[in-house]
């Protein structure tokens, strides 16, 4: 994902912007929010969905004086969650807070009950956080470039483990490995939490996974970093190389998190929300906060979150196509 710091600060520059002349005579506006919200979270509680959904509804319940309630409707790689949003009222309370599961699942999936385009609205694209990839303790290679070479040489002897068949762990490393020319045996799992438990036990060895979620197992020993997804290098791992560095030349790859509506939700509502995301998102509390989870904050507008998320529908298509990536 390529948001340079121009674009970032004409996105807070336009979230700063008043209402359009008409939301303020819209009393649907004008009063919201004047009851509970509900943000829906389509994956499971603990992973970077709900981490970045909670943070950011604590902080628009403190702005709004209303409770915004997290919802959290994991199943079917979130595509349970995102159905409930799609055909819920649309009158703003009720939220998808999601991640690049959203533009992964078209492709994934041949029978949706929903079409992501169709019938949910963009708000603004919330935060990033690049991956780090990892391998247990026990493997061989202290880069990219040797981890390259064992797989080359013995391709029977390395796996890879992933929160399960078409999730953001399994594709990001396919993306990964397409780049590389190699290939890994795949063994998906439940969770995000499972793919990383069964690497430190050595049952799998190779893990591409954000950031959080591995580094106190770098500094214990326990698995050993090869390279960050971000096109720099992390403040949280000024150490380790990225992968465009370490020789796979312009690669990068980032699990993105954005905030969704249902389709016809009033313009001027949605403005009124992105409004009041990009406000909360300029806190200095809010961005420590998902900093230190390895975040970068963003606040698209609305139709550049759109723009943004279609581009995202196309690439992990071809992605899924490429792999040969199915689920009925």
């Amino acid at each position: 994902m390529r948001i340079n710091s121009a674009t970032a600060v004409a996105c807070f520059a336009l979230a700063a912007s008043h209402l359009p002349s008409d939301a303020h005579a819209n009393p649907r506006v004008a009063d919201y929010p004047a009851k509970p919200v509900r943000m829906v979270i389509p994956l499971a509680p603990g992973g970077g969905s709900d981490i970045v959904g909670r943070v950011v509804a604590l902080a628009l319940s403190d702005r709004w004086g209303k409770p915004v309630v997290v919802d959290n409707r994991p199943g079917a790689g979130s595509v349970v969650g995102t159905a409930i949003v799609a055909r819920a009222p649309a009158d703003g309370y009720t939220l998808l807070v999601s991640s690049s599961s959203l533009a992964i699942s078209p492709a994934l999936y041949r029978h949706l009950d929903y079409d992501v385009q169709r019938d949910l609205a963009g708000v603004t694209l919330i935060a990033s956080q690049a991956s780090l990839l990892v391998v247990h303790a026990s493997v061989r290679a202290k880069s990219l470039k040797e981890l390259i070479a064992l797989a080359q040489a013995r391709p029977d002897r390395l796996s890879y483990a992933s929160a399960g068949v078409g999730s953001a762990t399994h594709l990001g490393t396919e993306l990964l490995l397409h780049a590389a020319h190699v290939q890994l045996q795949h063994v998906p799992y439940k969770s995000a939490g499972q793919a990383t438990t069964a690497v430190l036990s050595g049952e799998a060895q190779v893990l591409l996974t954000n950031m959080a979620s591995v580094l106190p197992h770098l500094d214990a020993g326990r698995l050993r970093a090869l390279g960050v997804s971000s096109l720099k290098r992390s403040p949280l791992a000024p150490d380790v190389p990225t992968l465009n560095e370490s020789g796979l030349g312009g690669f990068e790859y980032a699990t993105w998190y954005g905030m969704m509506v249902p389709a016809r939700t009033p313009k001027a509502l949605v403005a009124t929300l992105h409004d009041a995301t990009a406000q909360v998102l300029k806190s200095g509390s809010v961005r420590e906060r998902l900093a230190a989870q390895g975040l970068q904050t963003y606040a698209l507008p609305p139709a550049q979150f759109e723009r943004y998320l279609h581009g995202e529908i196309e690439r992990w298509n071809g992605v899924i196509k490429t792999a040969r990536i199915t689920i009925d």
